[in-house]
């Protein structure tokens, strides 16, 4: 099931994030905020402009997590192939490194929203799967 959410509803927790770069390469890297239920190697959705891709969740020298691609899938986030779409997002809008961006959490640990500060967004948001693969087998027993 499948519901719509504008950026601007209460329901909608906004953080405000800068955008970087990966150590002295021009790939772009998000910082996430610590408030934010991520994990190194998580494997979460992220919205751009209306699209949901995948981004795999990558944890810095200092434990601070971030995330460097937009994937179609999950698979291609995990092994970083494919078309980035982050980067196709970046050259598309006027975000640069150094420019703030907005974090919208649309299902902690799962969804994101990333847009550009000033934009608003419908989002369509899906639910979470309930339970992971090992725990679908768990309960075969």
């Amino acid at each position: 099931m499948a519901d719509r959410i504008a950026s601007d509803h209460e329901a909608v927790e906004t953080h405000r994030v800068t955008l970087g770069t990966a150590g002295r390469t021009s790939r772009p890297e998000l910082q996430l905020p610590e408030s934010i239920d991520a994990s190194d190697g998580d494997v979460v959705r992220i919205t751009l402009d209306g699209q949901a891709y995948h981004a795999r969740v990558d944890a810095g020298l200092d434990d601070t997590c971030h995330v460097s691609g937009a994937f179609d899938n999950a698979r291609l986030a995990r092994e970083d192939e494919g078309e980035n779409r982050l980067v196709e997002w970046i050259d598309d809008s006027e975000a640069e490194p150094g420019r703030s961006l907005l974090l919208d959490v649309l299902s902690e640990g799962y969804h994101y929203g990333l847009r550009e500060p000033g934009q608003r967004v419908v989002y369509t948001v899906h639910e979470p799967p309930q339970g992971s693969l090992s725990d679908i087998a768990d309960s075969l027993g």
